[in-house]
């Protein structure tokens, strides 16, 4: 899969832009604040629909416009082109101009896997976040999985509202509240499932692929789950048990919702005992390792984004990552300089320099 050109219009600090770009790897090279990121942005949105930066979609706009478009032609054994319109009435989405009625039958067409700075929030912050990591992937891979995880959503908060409504009314019926249960579990099996089947297989590569970068072996990843190796019976029995302490606070305890991911090095939580290196080239192994995983299900390889790649790494652990991308991966690097790469991995580089919202392509002088 590869992005064969992209126009922006009103887009961040851009009014308008019109690149093509190289089938393997794009640097876009600036200072910070120039637009380096808005850049790579874009393209996630138009893969996504929403941004890896912000849950404030009008923030995207250019500033005093009021709508912004997104528009690029993308090869995946046909050329198709993608359009993602966003205005005061919300998000619209096309395919070869045709409008998708539902973002959720958009979201996959699309593969984008992305590394930036803010990926460091996946071992360090709550469980919310690596879950949400997980969630974005997964739909990626897998429409049904996305839908899945809608119906989940929806039937949580109405088990939540009859739990309070059973709390203020004793009388109210708890065979309703049995069937909301035995729904969350059937669709919760599935998710479980799909999420237990891609950490599996993330953990055939990641330790290969941090190896590889920081000569350190024994990265994996745990994972947490109530669902883990059990049962629907085993499990009706611990919501059954959970009951009392469900109804006094009006939430539900057990669940998916509630998963975990644990990154551990030789045993050790990275969260508690990795320095912010180690947890950066784990979050880039782990990005990493979920190439094969898409090419195996899509029969392509997705588009990698590292943003901000290179900062507070030395040069050797940067130019092993180098060595790592493959030259059928379509990939867009973001940096403020390139004088540590070694130019041999940079044959049939396309280089653009951003310098506040302008762009030129420069040079690749081997």
């Amino acid at each position: 899969m590869q992005i064969r050109d992209l126009k922006l219009l009103n887009f961040r600090n851009y009014e308008t832009v019109n690149m093509q770009f190289s089938d393997h790897l794009n640097l876009i090279i600036g200072k910070n604040g120039m637009g380096k990121t808005n850049l790579v942005e874009a393209i996630y949105v138009l893969a996504l629909t929403k941004s890896f930066r912000t849950n404030l979609d009008g923030i995207l706009i250019k500033t005093e416009e009021s709508n912004l478009k997104i528009v690029a032609n993308v090869f995946d054994n046909y050329l198709r082109e993608y359009q993602f319109l966003l205005s005061k009435e919300g998000k619209k989405v096309k395919i070869n101009g045709t409008n998708i009625a539902k973002l959720s039958d958009y979201i996959s067409k699309i593969n984008v896997i992305l590394f930036s700075p803010n990926d460091l929030r996946i071992i360090k912050d709550t469980p919310s976040v690596r879950r949400k990591m997980l969630n974005i992937e997964i739909s990626q891979l897998d429409n049904s999985y996305l839908k899945n995880l809608q119906e989940y959503n929806k039937i949580i908060k109405q088990r939540n509202a009859y739990l309070k409504t059973m709390n203020i009314n004793g009388n109210a019926s708890k065979e309703y509240l049995d069937i909301l249960t035995s729904k969350l579990i059937d669709i919760g099996l599935d998710i479980y499932k799909s999420r237990q089947q891609f950490l599996k297989q993330i953990n055939e590569n990641i330790g290969n692929l941090f190896f590889k970068i920081t000569n350190l072996e024994g990265l994996n990843i745990n994972y947490e789950s109530d669902y883990n190796e059990i049962t629907k019976e085993a499990l009706l029995k611990l919501y059954k048990k959970s009951l009392e302490r469900d109804l006094m606070f009006g939430q539900t305890h057990i669940g998916i919702h509630h998963d975990d991911i644990v990154f551990r090095l030789q045993a050790s939580n990275l969260k508690d005992y990795g320095s912010e290196g180690q947890q950066k080239n784990a979050i880039i192994s782990f990005k990493l390792a979920e190439i094969d995983i898409f090419y195996e299900k899509k029969n392509s390889y997705p588009i990698l984004i590292l943003d901000d790649l290179f900062s507070e790494l030395d040069k050797e652990k940067i130019n092993n990552i180098l060595k790592l991308l493959s030259r059928d991966i379509q990939t867009f690097i973001t940096t403020t300089e390139v004088d540590n790469l070694d130019k041999k991995y940079l044959e049939n580089t396309r280089i653009f320099q951003i310098n506040t919202a302008q762009i030129e392509e420069v040079t690749n002088e081997k």
